[in-house]
C-alpha cells in the first residue's frame, strides 16, 4: 500500500484513521506500530536531529551533484552524457561536478521544468488524462542532460517521489511557495505526533526522534574518530 505524503499537519492528522482503516483492510495480519513505522520511515528524511535544543528541525534539503565543465570559457555547447553513471567519455571534454545541496523546493522546480521541457517538445504529452505527475519518475526525463547543470541521480530521486506527488502541480511552469512553507512548518508536528502514538504503544526505539538522535550521534562519532585517525 502506498501511502499519501501530507504537506499540512491538519490533513495528515485529519486523515490518520482513514489511512489506518485501509492500511488494516490491505494487511490483516498487521498492527498499528507497523502503520507508524512506516510513516515514521516517510517522513523521516525530512528532519534532523539538534543537539543545541534537543529536538527536531525541519531538514527538507537533498544533496545533487552540479555539473560542469573545466575551461568552460573556451567551450560551447556540451553534454554530460556519462555524469549518471560516472563514466567518462572516451573522446571530447570531460565534465566535472561538486556537491551542492538544495531544498526540495528547488528541486521540485529542477525536476518540473525538466518535465515541462519535454512536454514542449512532445504536444501529445499531456493529452487525456495525462498530466505532470505522469513524467515524475520517468528515467529519461530525471536523467536528461542539456549542458552543464545539476545532475540527478535516478536511484536518489526515488527517496523523494512520495513528496513530488504531493508537491507539484498536475500543470503549470512553477511550484507553489507558500504549499511550501506550510511543509516546513508542518513536517515536525507530524514527526511528533507520529512519535507520541509510538511512544503510547511502547515503541519509543521506532520513533523518529530516538533514529535521528542515534543516526546524529553516529556521525558526531564517526567524524571524530576521523580528526583522530588525521592527527
Amino acid at each position: 500500500m502506498e501511502l499519501p505524503f501530507y504537506l499540512n499537519f491538519n490533513d495528515f492528522e485529519n486523515h490518520y484513521y482513514d489511512q489506518l482503516e485501509k492500511w488494516f483492510e490491505e494487511y490483516h495480519n498487521t498492527s498499528e506500530a507497523d502503520y507508524l513505522k512506516t510513516l515514521a520511515g516517510l517522513y523521516a528524511a525530512y528532519l534532523y536531529y539538534n543537539f543545541a535544543d534537543d529536538s527536531l528541525q525541519a531538514d527538507a534539503t537533498i544533496e545533487i551533484k552540479d555539473c560542469f565543465f573545466p575551461y568552460h570559457e573556451k567551450i560551447g555547447i556540451s553534454f554530460c552524457t556519462g555524469c549518471e553513471h560516472g563514466a567518462s567519455p572516451q573522446k571530447g571534454m570531460n565534465h566535472v561536478f561538486e556537491w551542492k545541496t538544495i531544498s526540495m523546493m528547488e528541486y521540485a522546480q529542477h525536476i518540473l521544468d525538466k518535465i515541462n521541457r519535454h512536454c514542449s517538445k512532445n504536444k501529445e504529452a499531456l493529452s487525456g488524462h495525462k498530466n505532470i505527475l505522469d513524467y515524475i519518475n520517468d528515467y529519461d526525463i530525471v536523467t536528461s542532460r542539456e549542458g552543464a547543470g545539476y545532475c540527478v541521480s535516478y536511484n536518489r530521486h526515488q527517496m523523494t517521489i512520495p513528496f513530488l506527488k504531493a508537491y507539484l502541480p498536475y500543470y503549470g511552469q512553477t511550484v507553489d511557495i507558500a504549499l511550501y512553507r506550510d511543509f516546513i512548518f508542518s513536517i515536525v508536528q507530524i514527526a511528533e505526533f507520529i512519535d507520541q502514538k509510538l511512544k503510547i504503544i511502547q515503541a519509543y526505539e521506532h520513533t523518529i526522534y530516538a533514529q535521528s538522535r542515534a543516526e546524529a550521534k553516529f556521525k558526531v562519532q564517526m567524524s571524530r574518530q576521523f580528526l583522530t585517525l588525521c592527527n
